[in-house]
């Protein structure tokens, strides 16, 4: 208590000083219209910052589950299209209960919970496995492009050959054409992958689009991989085609699993037509 009032005593004019500045502040914006205006003003663009940092930073930890919420209901919508596209049936349920016969394809949406990209023979771990119905030689996509196959399941997750693979081959196509080739990965760069197979007629300009071929059992014709950005044609043949990525390889969350529901239909045809 002494301690406070040496205190009091010691800056008791300071104190009194402040005191009448708030008096006369107080008056001043009470009876000038002018001066509470601009209280108020000066007021709400520090309270209206706070709010918005704040907010802001909401909105980045809300990010992750936001991110999630766009890609399950981007999987529905696939799912959807799907089954509209395959049937020519105007009911809703019937639809839903038709999907065996008339449905190709169906989409799950997981997230890439461990990512290789630095290696020769690279691989993707998902958080999804066989009780969410997931199996080995699935597509596996994202919105930007192709990312992988599903080489094997656990109960609850999933093992994936990257595109970034020695061993990873993928049928593609150039978009402005019907000329199909192969995609591999030299192990160079994992924001560039190759083709082979062109044909040496086909004319490829730097810049032209490549997408999958849907000649293969496990991707649908049409997803994005990446585009030309330069090759070498030598004697009459093309000798290297390199194709940057849409996807960054090295930053993948979100993503979708393709199952193809007609797939042992169509491989047991193509065998039965093999050995015939």
């Amino acid at each position: 208590m002494q301690q406070i009032f040496y205190f009091l005593s010691k800056f008791r004019y300071f104190l009194l000083f402040v005191l009448l500045e708030i008096v006369a502040f107080i008056f001043i914006f009470q009876h000038h219209s002018y001066h509470k205006s601009k209280l108020v003003n000066s007021s709400n663009f520090v309270t209206g910052g706070i709010y918005s940092q704040i907010n802001t930073i909401n909105e980045f930890f809300h990010l992750k589950s936001e991110n999630q919420r766009l890609n399950e209901e981007n999987t529905q919508l696939k799912n959807l299209i799907e089954r509209r596209t395959y049937t020519n049936i105007s009911n809703d349920f019937e639809i839903a209960n038709d999907k065996e016969h008339n449905q190709k394809y169906e989409y799950t949406s997981a997230k890439i919970i461990n990512n290789n990209f630095t290696k020769q023979n690279n691989y993707l771990t998902l958080n999804k496995g066989e009780k969410q119905g997931l199996n080995a030689d699935l597509g596996v996509i994202n919105s930007k492009g192709v990312v992988g196959v599903i080489k094997s399941t656990s109960n609850n997750y999933s093992s994936v050959l990257s595109i970034l693979n020695n061993y990873s081959r993928i049928n593609i196509r150039l978009k402005n054409s019907n000329h199909f080739g192969t995609m591999s990965w030299n192990g160079d760069d994992y924001n560039m992958v190759q083709i082979t197979d062109i044909p040496r007629q086909v004319k490829i300009k730097v810049g032209d689009t490549i997408i999958t071929g849907g000649k293969s059992a496990i991707f649908p014709e049409g997803i994005l991989i990446g585009f030309v950005k330069d090759f070498v044609f030598e004697n009459n043949q093309y000798k290297l085609i390199n194709i940057s990525l849409f996807n960054d390889m090295s930053s993948l969350g979100q993503v979708q699993v393709v199952k193809n529901l007609q797939r042992e239909e169509q491989l047991t045809l193509e065998i039965e037509s093999e050995n015939e």
